[in-house]
């Protein structure tokens, strides 16, 4: 299962340091299934945008990932990649950038012929450079939102609408951000999404932000005094303010940190996958445990870590 995170941090711009392979389920041990491929981003108030990504295209290739990224922003954004679609490449490693926004994905999105029909309909097809669904799932939320003005939060309920009510769907679960917001989506109920309304200092109120996901640590000394709010796969630490998103859950960050939630979507989409439906490839990537330490502690074969071609 991709790993996401996001971290708003109000209106001031704040210095966060990542690991996006420093995590208590180390790599040092060899003992699970290297990642597809990393990425963080972030955004000044300015507008001022830094990305950085990288494919991992073998399992001695992680030195981009276990090393500190050191990144200044109001909003940031990072993912770590189990590929369930396209090939181990920049142009499908996320976060992805597209009209000044940034965005990443947990999921499966199938019936791509489809939404390229769509993408095209909408001339907007030459925004995805990859093969991912993810990528064409933000070129659709693009679109919308600039048939709209320019209106992100109705463009982003349009285009999960189109793809919930006609392509077949496992999860689709997000996280996109601007220079001033933040939003999220846990959909359907398949994978898990927390939430994080931090205050400066923590639950303590007295130390830094030092948050640990099976992935993803992030550190910033800033947020010891200043307020936050985290959006991640899974708890990153003892906080007691981690609340799981509700399924179909629409997560808004103002610029303020105020925080809106709405529920826009059907229960359950009209063509609901189920595991089985996945290719084993797909499916291996969607497991919730998946990229965690293989239960017997052995290391994996070099066929299953090394193969070339994988998608995601």
């Amino acid at each position: 299962m991709c790993r996401l995170f996001g971290l708003h941090a109000g209106r001031e711009t704040a210095p966060a340091t990542f690991w996006l392979l420093d995590a208590p389920d180390s790599l040092a041990a060899q003992s699970h299934r290297n990642p597809d491929g990393a990425g963080v981003g972030a955004f000044t108030p300015g507008s001022q945008v830094t990305l950085t990504k990288q494919p991992i295209a073998a399992w001695q290739d992680t030195e981009f990932a276990m090393a500190a990224h050191e990144l200044r922003g109001s909003t940031f954004v990072a993912h770590v990649r189990y590929a369930s679609t396209g090939a181990r490449t920049p142009e499908n490693t996320h976060p992805f950038l597209q009209d000044g926004r940034l965005f990443a994905h947990n999921g499966v999105v199938q019936g791509l012929d489809r939404l390229d029909r769509r993408l095209a309909g909408l001339n907007v097809a030459q925004l995805v450079r990859g093969q991912t669904d993810s990528e064409r799932v933000f070129a659709l939320i693009t679109a919308e939102t600039r048939r709209r003005g320019g209106d992100l939060a109705a463009g982003l309920v349009t285009a999960i609408r189109w793809i919930s009510g006609r392509l077949p769907l496992y999860a689709l679960n997000l996280v996109l951000v601007t220079p001033t917001d933040l939003w999220a989506l846990r959909y359907p109920s398949t994978h898990q999404l927390y939430l994080l309304d931090r205050p400066a200092g923590g639950a303590t109120g007295a130390g830094p932000l030092d948050a640990v996901s099976n992935r993803i640590h992030t550190r910033s000394a800033h947020l010891a005094g200043h307020p936050s709010v985290i959006i991640a796969s899974e708890r990153m630490d003892d906080d007691p303010g981690w609340r799981l998103l509700a399924p179909g859950e629409l997560v808004h960050v103002s610029a303020d940190l105020s925080i809106a939630t709405s529920s826009p979507f059907p229960a359950t989409p009209t063509h609901l996958l189920r595991l089985a439906d996945l290719e084993p490839s797909a499916a291996a990537a969607q497991h919730p445990d998946h990229g965690r330490p293989d239960p017997a502690g052995h290391q994996r074969p070099a066929a299953d870590r090394d193969r070339p071609g994988h998608k995601g």
